[in-house]
């Protein structure tokens, strides 16, 4: 037991803490504040406190726990509400109201609840790190497996199935000489990665039904990617229609240091969305960990290590698990206000020296793995980061030390987001460095030409920004029908198909079957349209066609009714282009 010495907004500094380890987990003052030491000089222990400490005192006790912040692991926590250190939100309201009250204790997995197990283990058997013990029901969505920890291997004594609570043996295994009970739950410290057998290349694309991802910056499986913009460019609601519609099992969902407004939206809509694979209500598969911009700055913090941790967790159960961090930089400025009250010594922009290592330690523990088990079970963690950089500055430490680390940039461009065009991720500053990765799932999975449609298509609305320059000199009329001709195409690109609507239920989402099929009617009508220039046609009368009007409502069509469609739509396409100067 120490004492409080002195007190700085969220850190404190105390005394008399000799048996003390780094990131040990203490409780401060009367109340119990939970906080973590980040320091340590002799027995004189720095604390973060992840509450409010208005009210503590030189002199109060220290109580250090002698455990590292750590998460509980285990059936319960799909469709939960947790803040920063993995307090469940729906527990605190029942019994505080809307209020916190500061060092108030809840179990993070409800210890009463009788959960229904499933043994498939044999007794006795050999087991190790990731062996499969059992299942359970979690959700009518998850089936949650029940794993032996890592650290733990032995011989299986004793295995039961039945209905038990997450503080109930469910049986026990031998190892190092000793009978060692097993639970449906277990801790695990936030900062330490899981252990993995091995980290697999990218290779397969998280498919999220957003067009300009999916086809031109795409995102694989176990990658890592960073989504930066200004205010109001539609950071949360991409990552929200990710959140929905990403080819993934479980999403973790983290707000980190957001406005309350927009994390009140968040925890409003996702309980009520429903999920577009089953029906069933989105929340059985997610995840939601809130911490507001008016929470404790510390537990901003501890908020990222927490949903990281949890995706982990999923991940070593042999899912494909979407991780939404929204948003990195109020994760930076608390680090950058810890830092400052810590004396050290500033980086730029007064951030701290080790930002970029924090950075890419975080998006590190992304990855396609083979998990710790006998049978080598797969399992993906998928990150997305959004950041808010400053007045949309992309050169400041935030934004930069990210772009280090992660193979993908969605750069949201206020401009595109105020002439109503979403998602507004700008075509030109945007990359994704997964598509080489890509291109043999491409050829296997969806068509050989695909990844050259691709490129053509951004060689179409590069070629576009190039000529606009002109434009705004000479004007259109003054451009050759060729140069015309692109840009209608491009303007066909931006309109017709980079252009999708989250609020309406075709457009919402788009299969990559469709995307592929949109993508090629489009760049086939361009060639066509070349070819009935050079027999004498104008792109004034290309635009008149029916035809034309009809491409323009493609993104409408209804996924069961892909084939014949386009098909018509082809046809038609070819036919009254070619019939449009003579040509047969």
């Amino acid at each position: 037991m120490g004492s409080v010495a002195r007190v700085s907004g969220p850190v404190v500094i105390a005394e008399g803490l000799a048996e003390a380890k780094m990131y040990d987990v203490v409780r401060v003052g009367a109340l119990g504040l939970v906080g973590e030491i980040i320091r340590l000089v002799g027995d004189t222990a720095t604390v973060q406190v992840y509450e409010d400490t208005t009210g503590v005192r030189p002199g109060d006790p220290v109580e250090n726990t002698g455990q590292a912040l750590s998460v509980e692991l285990g059936p319960g926590l799909l469709t939960s509400i947790y803040d920063g250190v993995q307090r469940p939100l729906d527990v605190l309201k029942q019994n505080l109201g809307d209020f916190i009250t500061r060092g108030f204790v809840a179990p993070p997995l409800n210890e009463t609840k009788r959960w229904a197990f499933t043994a498939t283990a044999s007794v006795p058997s050999e087991v190790e790190p990731g062996t499969i013990l059992g299942t359970v029901q979690e959700t009518p969505l998850i089936l949650h497996k029940i794993l032996v920890p890592p650290g733990v291997a032995g011989t299986l004594e004793s295995l039961q199935s039945g209905t038990y609570t997450i503080r109930e043996p469910i049986g026990s295994v031998r190892t190092g000489g000793e009978s060692r009970p097993l639970y449906l739950a277990h801790r695990w410290v936030v900062r330490v990665p899981r252990p993995v057998r091995e980290k697999l290349a990218p290779g397969i694309p998280l498919v999220t039904g957003q067009r300009v991802i999916d086809t031109f910056f795409p995102v694989a499986k176990g990658g890592a990617a960073c989504i930066p913009g200004p205010f109001g460019s539609g950071k949360t609601v991409t990552q929200q229609q990710l959140a929905k519609w990403a080819d993934s099992d479980v999403v973790v969902y983290v707000g980190c240091g957001e406005r309350g407004n927009e994390m009140t939206e968040v925890l409003a809509t996702f309980p009520n969305l429903p999920d577009p694979k089953s029906g069933r209500p989105l929340m059985e598969r997610t995840i939601l960990i809130a911490n507001t911009s008016n929470m404790p700055v510390a537990a901003r913090e501890a908020s990222v290590y927490t949903g990281i941790t949890i995706a982990e967790y999923y991940r070593d159960m042999g899912y494909n698990v979407a991780l939404m961090a929204d948003s990195t930089s109020r994760w930076a400025e608390a680090m950058r206000e810890i830092s400052g009250r810590l004396e050290e010594m500033p980086g730029e922009e007064g951030y701290p020296a080790y930002l970029g290592r924090r950075v890419a330690e975080f998006y590190e523990r992304a990855g396609r793995v083979i998990t710790l088990s006998p049978e080598g079970r797969p399992g993906s963690v998928t990150v997305v980061g959004a950041v808010s950089p400053p007045g949309g500055d992309f050169s400041e430490p935030v934004s930069q030390n990210t772009l280090r680390v992660t193979r993908v940039f969605w750069a949201l461009d206020a401009a595109l987001a105020s002439r109503r065009h979403f998602p507004s991720i700008n075509w030109l500053q945007s990359y994704s460095l997964y598509v080489g990765d890509l291109e043999p799932w491409y050829r296997a999975e969806l068509a050989n030409d695909f990844v050259t449609l691709r490129q053509k298509a951004l060689e179409t609305l590069q070629k576009e920004a190039e000529l606009q320059e002109i434009v705004q000199l000479v004007g259109v009329d003054a451009l050759p029908e060729r140069e015309k001709a692109v840009l209608d195409v491009a303007r066909m690109l931006r309109e017709d198909y980079l252009q999708q609507s989250a609020y309406d239920d075709v457009d919402t989402y788009t299969s990559i079957q469709k995307q592929y099929r949109m993508l090629r009617t489009i760049l086939a009508f361009g060639e066509r349209e070349l070819e009935a220039i050079g027999r004498g046609a104008t792109v004034a009368e290309v635009q008149k066609l029916p035809v034309r009007q009809r491409l323009a409502r493609m993104k409408w069509i209804p996924e069961a009714e892909l084939g014949p469609q386009f098909d018509a739509l082809e046809a038609e396409m070819t036919q009254s282009l070619a019939a449009l100067s003579g040509g047969a």
